[in-house]
């Protein structure tokens, strides 16, 4: 799982426990600018080819964790539960979108809609 937080027009993303071992990644700042698009997203999580593992674990039904490529660009993953799947668009930056879970899907996609709104006045 990863928890977010948003701090001076930034978002954090935290990768907690095993899943940084899974993901080869603990740790994830984007500025807020950079983030396109936010949405619950349980149905791309679900989807059985998610590109090409340049690093990470896939074990279909247990994890998703670490960098793909697909056909666009690089994906950074972190999820066990589709149900609390989020995707997050970017631009300008490394990964061309990251899915992650995380407790409170609606919550979580409504704190970065209102930090993106909050960050363009």
């Amino acid at each position: 799982m990863t928890q977010v937080t948003i701090e001076d027009s930034k978002l954090i993303l935290k990768v907690e426990g095993l899943d940084k071992l899974w993901a080869f990644k603990s740790h994830l700042e984007i500025p807020l600018d950079h983030v396109s698009s936010v949405k619950a997203d349980p149905e791309t999580a679900q989807i059985w080819f998610k590109g090409i593992k340049v690093i990470g674990s896939d074990l279909p039904g247990v994890i998703k964790a670490g960098i793909f490529y697909e056909h666009e660009g690089r994906v950074f993953w972190d999820v066990h539960h589709p149900q609390k799947a989020i995707s997050i668009g970017l631009k300008d930056e490394r990964y061309k979108e990251l899915i992650i879970e995380v407790e409170d899907p609606e919550s979580t996609v409504a704190t970065i809609q209102s930090a993106i709104e909050e960050n363009h006045q």
